[in-house]
């Protein structure tokens, strides 16, 4: 090989990092929030007995049968917060500091049904479940 012809290879390796690390470090952050989907998985149970034995919406962790807010959290998860049946996922910094996804129950014939909020995350790290 000549010197031009491993120049020509080494800039092309650099193009295809520079693309390949902005999307790995997406596909990171998306995956973190999805953690945060499943730990709410419990929340969405105890939120949804609650109603179905109370006909009302709990108002807060404890009343839900849940631990308390900060004691659920996972590898990006700060705290899974119940309050008055909304769920809200509250990420670290391994997704952004402090930024939040809701999760918000509607009731009908006897039912809970949940929507996704992107709450104050960035939508392009929201599964395609909740968009």
């Amino acid at each position: 090989f000549t010197l031009i012809e491993l120049m020509i290879v080494v800039a092309i390796i650099g193009i295809l990092a520079a693309i390949a690390l902005p999307a790995y470090q997406d596909y990171t952050k998306r995956s973190h929030v999805s953690e945060g989907l499943s730990l709410a998985g419990g929340a969405k149970a105890s939120v949804t007995e609650f109603y179905s034995s109370n006909n009302r919406m709990p108002s807060d962790n404890a009343s839900a049968g849940l631990a308390a807010a900060s004691d659920i959290k996972g590898n990006a998860v700060n705290s899974v917060t119940v309050e008055d049946g909304v769920i809200t996922i509250a990420y670290n910094s391994k997704v952004d500091d402090g930024k939040t996804l809701i999760l918000s129950p509607t009731t009908g014939a006897g039912a809970v049904a949940w929507k996704c909020k992107t709450g104050d995350i960035d939508a392009k790290f929201v599964p395609s479940n909740c968009r």
